[in-house]
């Protein structure tokens, strides 16, 4: 007996996580050296997110305070942005402070915020330089006024930054997130039955960004940490041993190398 048609839903596959060519930022590499792709271009990552977990652990590994942890993935940060430059990765964002991360002792999130505004203050004019534009995801108006002040100035001295957009995840939880994508959309008025999944994507901090094809997560623990859990329903979640203050170059071409080895169905 002859079956009737599937009746599929309208909106399947879901396109707010399917590859598009045209969902990357407009970046011009005009007058300037072409990148020196590890992989073909086809096969690179759009868009790489980093947890950047073990600051904490390296600091202990080393009889150090725990404070100069994060003073050494700061630094760490540098030379990842710099080979993410080379590379030729659009879109990089990095989970530098969770709201999670307010239930820490005062002396330790006080540091963390001064690592910040000291980092953004003595590294601003190089990444014009470099051409990186700084985004922030986040509750900017959560954070201290000095903080925010720093961040501040680097948005706008970065605003024309055309290699990479760096978004730094400060104050931030993917499911806050979300929240304030339905907020903001239930302050548009927009009908319940309007919503799909492109709505809430542009509602999202990352509205007009790709999503994330890549998640790295360093320190070997497995989990995302609520970090872009609406962005990552399709990355390639890749896990490196390594602490974050130990990540470098060679570890970041390991990930895109894993990366271009793997073959994304995207559910088909």
């Amino acid at each position: 007996m002859a079956r009737s048609p599937l009746a599929r839903p309208t909106d399947a596959p879901p396109t707010a996580h399917a590859p598009e060519t045209g969902a990357l930022p407009v970046l011009d590499e005009s007058g300037r050296s072409s990148p020196e792709r590890l992989v073909p271009v086809e096969e690179s990552p759009r868009h790489v997110a980093i947890i950047m977990d073990g600051n904490r652990r390296w600091a202990r590994a080393h009889d150090r305070p725990e404070l100069e942890g994060h003073a050494a993935g700061v630094e760490a940060i540098r030379e990842i942005l710099r080979h993410a430059v080379r590379r030729g990765v659009p879109v990089l964002t990095l989970y530098a402070f969770s709201r999670e991360n307010w239930a820490r002792p005062d002396d330790e999130v006080a540091g963390l915020f001064g690592l910040l505004e000291a980092a953004i203050r003595s590294e601003t004019d190089e990444l014009r330089r470099e051409g990186v534009k700084v985004r922030l995801l986040g509750r900017f108006e959560e954070l201290p006024a000095e903080t925010r002040r720093s961040l501040a100035m680097a948005l706008e001295a970065t605003a024309g930054g055309d290699r990479l957009l760096l978004n730094i995840a400060f104050n931030y939880a993917g499911r806050t997130e979300l929240v304030d994508a339905f907020r903001h959309l239930a302050a548009d008025g927009i009908a319940g039955e309007a919503i799909d999944e492109a709505a809430v994507s542009g509602a999202l901090y990352t509205a007009g960004l790709p999503d994330p094809d890549l998640v790295i997560r360093t320190g070997g623990e497995q989990r995302l940490s609520n970090f872009l859990i609406w962005q990552s329903a399709y990355a390639e979640f890749y896990v490196c041993p390594l602490l974050w203050p130990d990540f470098d170059a060679d570890a970041f071409d390991a990930a895109l190398l894993e990366f271009a080895s793997r073959t994304r169905r995207f559910g088909r």
